[in-house]
């Protein structure tokens, strides 16, 4: 056999033992991680939640996830091991580092008038939002007796004013009839 042909059996038996290697560091990097947990310390589960280290055992951890609340898990449940300001930040919204020269967006829009009054909105005339027709004008009234003003209909439609001729034939029929013949 030659070198050419050995060769993409060498690259690949390569490729998985490099694959394998990476994963296995990861796998002892976990554990270690898992082994290092001590008591006080927030921690996250594969599932997602979130809770503080209480009892730290061979195999199991138990976990405080509230007030009144203690949970048993497997070590190998445990996700991640958190920081104090991260779990923090997480489950109790509390930031300790706010750097000052980060921009603070502000909760209403006082900022934008360069006022901190609000704006009356007395001031605003009201809008009529609903749909008029285009054929009829609206006409102010004068003050007094009401007038009754004509519709006027638009001369593009003279099919909509006829009234629909009907078939004696289609009064008759009654609901889930067809009109087969």
């Amino acid at each position: 056999m030659s070198l050419v042909t050995l060769l993409p059996f060498i690259v690949l038996i390569g490729a998985m033992f490099l694959m394998t290697r990476s994963a296995k560091k990861k796998q002892n990097a976990a554990a270690q991680m898992r082994n290092e947990m001590q008591p006080g310390t927030g921690v996250r589960t594969i599932g997602g939640m979130y809770a503080t280290v209480k009892e730290v055992n061979e195999e199991t951890v138990l976990l405080d996830a509230g007030p009144g609340v203690d949970l048993l898990f497997a070590k190998n449940a445990i996700g991640a091991v958190l920081g104090d300001d991260e779990y923090n930040r997480i489950v109790h919204g509390i930031e300790h580092d706010l750097k000052s020269d980060e921009s603070v967006v502000p909760d209403d829009a006082s900022s934008l008038t360069g006022t901190d009054e609000p704006v009356d909105a007395s001031d605003d005339k009201a809008i009529d939002l609903g749909k008029k027709d285009a054929a009829v004008e609206p006409v102010a009234e004068p003050v007094g007796e009401p007038t009754v003003q004509p519709v006027v209909e638009p001369a593009d439609e003279p099919a909509a004013a006829e009234p629909k001729k009907t078939d004696a034939a289609d009064l008759k029929k009654s609901d889930g009839e067809s009109d087969t013949k």
